[in-house]
């Protein structure tokens, strides 16, 4: 098995623990010193603080939900170090098939260990990408106009940047 199907394997070990309601296996999947952030900002660090808030889930809110998702891409950046953009979602019991605002994007670093592959580190962050407005849209006329008033009055980060507006 080549080290990009162990790390797909891993991937959906860890959804098939989440699907099952194991936080231990979940768990699992993580390096003892691992960093976990969750799709809300929360930081986790440890192995058994991932069993222990997982658990907590799966027997609370998220009882009987499944995690889906799939990997985008593995980049190698050493023998032992891979980078991993995966896809997925929380579907809760309820549910058939997740949400689009649900959706989340995974920034995964796995390591290889004794054990084989483990995830290190994992942040997760809802996909809803922002239209960035054109320049002479309202809302870049209204920022420009925001900065030259702050600028006149002595006021706010603009008048240090010696960008010209």
């Amino acid at each position: 098995m080549t080290d990009d199907d162990q790390l797909r394997s891993l991937f959906d070990r860890m959804c098939r623990a989440w699907t099952d309601g194991d936080a231990e296996a979940y768990g699992a999947c993580f390096t003892e010193d691992c960093d976990y952030v969750s799709f809300d900002g929360t930081r986790i660090i440890g192995r058994g603080s991932v069993v222990e808030s997982h658990d907590a889930l799966f027997r609370g809110v998220l009882f009987g939900s499944a995690l889906v998702g799939e990997i985008d891409s593995i980049r190698h950046l050493g023998d032992d170090v891979a980078l991993l953009y995966g896809t997925g979602s929380v579907v809760v019991a309820w549910r058939s098939q997740p949400p689009k605002r649900r959706l989340t994007r995974n920034t995964i670093v796995a390591v290889r260990t004794v054990e084989g592959w483990r995830f290190t580190a994992i942040h997760n962050g809802r996909i809803r990408p922002v239209r960035i407005p054109v320049s002479e849209s309202f809302a870049a006329r209204a920022a420009r106009s925001l900065v030259q008033a702050t600028r006149a009055v002595g006021l706010g980060r603009a008048q240090h940047t010696g960008v010209p507006v």
